[in-house]
């Protein structure tokens, strides 16, 4: 196990955790960062090696979904194989928009990652360690459950074509421009096949991990930044020790100490709000369309996985795991955005109960900050997709029963 992890860590050596912004972005991103990394995907690494690399992999994935497409366009005989087309032809192409659109935005999504070392959040206290540790831990087993799930997805895959009733058959429908149903031939497109679309799956899954741990990364900030508020007074009365409070907000030195923990703070708030604001920017119009396609592929897989069951269960369990994981992806990005919006909320709460009537909001110029954080507070940061539907629970689940819905009518024309 050490042999592997030092294998691991040698092959994933990036240069993002060199130009990491400090312990806290390195903990919460490293994972990420490699992943990213051996996907051919990082943003950091500009060496001439790394660039062909890169360059090599998506040309291949280009050229993977062409082939897709054409064979879609030109050999589909019956409404399953037009499906089961779909299904993959949906799930990459929405990966590929997402990916383009996360490199318009680069700065916003290096900016996110390093706002919790550069916005020096007060960790000095074992309780707001213990709540970054926790959503640290919180983050991996959601990062390797989705790697997990997405991993047996695609050994799925890879195993039912040497399986099937087929002779000569690949993982999905794709146009090659050369005829491999021969001996000699197949072995050779079904490596090259394989190796492409092991590829340009795993970029889905890492366009998934990056999303999940930002979103992750800011609820961290919202409960750190809480607690806080919430004990603003406690940590301003250490170097206080044996006054009470009625004799520290008559003390000219608590209250310059007090005044200037609280305008921090406040600043804090702000940054953290407009780095929220800026991610709901750049993930409203891809969620949009996520959400238009996990839609499609919630109806589309569970029909296959309908109508597989008596066909074969290589087949049948393929396409359980690929509902699994196209249900388990969206349901993350709707948890967390959730989350945010009931962190965002939570601000106002630890305020309320920071301790401001023991006669610290006498004090001036600290009313007028309590009210403006309660303020921006009072107002819950709703993610949405395009501005149409909020990204939470409620219409994750909404989703999932619209989709069950077509899933019926699908069924029932295919029945008559």
């Amino acid at each position: 196990m050490v042999l592997l992890t030092s294998l691991w860590r040698a092959i994933t050596h990036t240069k993002a955790l060199e130009d990491s912004s400090g312990e806290i972005e390195t903990t919460f991103f490293e994972t990420v960062y490699r992943i990213t990394y051996i996907a051919g995907l990082s943003n950091s690494d500009h060496s001439f090696f790394y660039k062909l690399y890169s360059n090599t992999l998506k040309l291949m994935i280009a050229t993977f979904m062409m082939g897709e497409v054409w064979y879609m366009l030109t050999y589909v005989s019956s409404l399953d194989i037009v499906i089961e087309q779909m299904n993959v032809i949906i799930i990459q192409g929405m990966s590929v928009f997402r990916y383009m659109y996360m490199q318009m935005h680069e700065p916003v999504y290096k900016k996110l990652a390093t706002s919790m070392q550069i916005s020096n959040l007060d960790m000095s206290t074992p309780a707001r360690k213990a709540l970054a540790e926790y959503w640290i831990e919180r983050s991996e087993t959601y990062l390797k459950f989705m790697l997990g799930l997405g991993g047996l997805t695609l050994a799925a895959w890879y195993v039912y074509p040497l399986v099937d009733d087929i002779e000569y058959n690949l993982t999905v429908g794709l146009q090659l421009g050369v005829d491999f149903s021969r001996p000699s031939r197949y072995p050779i497109a079904y490596t090259i096949h394989i190796v492409a679309f092991h590829y340009i799956s795993f970029s889905v899954i890492v366009n998934d991990v990056i999303m999940q741990a930002h979103l992750i990364h800011l609820v961290c900030q919202y409960t750190v930044l809480a607690d806080c508020f919430e004990n603003i007074l406690v940590d301003c009365e250490k170097d206080f020790k044996g006054l009470s409070r009625d004799q520290l907000v008559r003390d000219s030195r608590f209250r310059e100490v007090y005044i200037s923990q609280l305008g921090l703070l406040v600043e804090q708030h702000k940054n953290i709000l407009m780095h929220t604001m800026e991610l709901r920017k750049t993930i409203s119009l891809p969620m949009l369309g996520q959400m238009a396609a996990s839609g499609m592929q919630i109806c589309f897989t569970g029909y296959q996985v309908a109508t597989t069951l008596t066909v074969s269960m290589t087949k049948f369990f393929m396409s359980l795991l690929f509902l699994g994981y196209n249900l388990f992806e969206l349901f993350v990005v709707c948890r967390w955005c959730d989350e945010i919006k009931f962190q965002s909320e939570n601000i106002s709460n630890a305020l309320y109960c920071s301790g401001w009537e023991c006669g610290v909001a006498a004090m001036a110029g600290v009313r007028a900050r309590l009210m403006l954080v309660v303020t921006r507070a009072s107002k819950p940061l709703v993610l949405t997709a395009g501005g149409i539907t909020d990204l939470s629970l409620e219409s994750y689940s909404n989703l999932v029963k619209t989709s069950y819905s077509a899933l019926t009518i699908l069924l029932r024309l295919r029945h008559d």
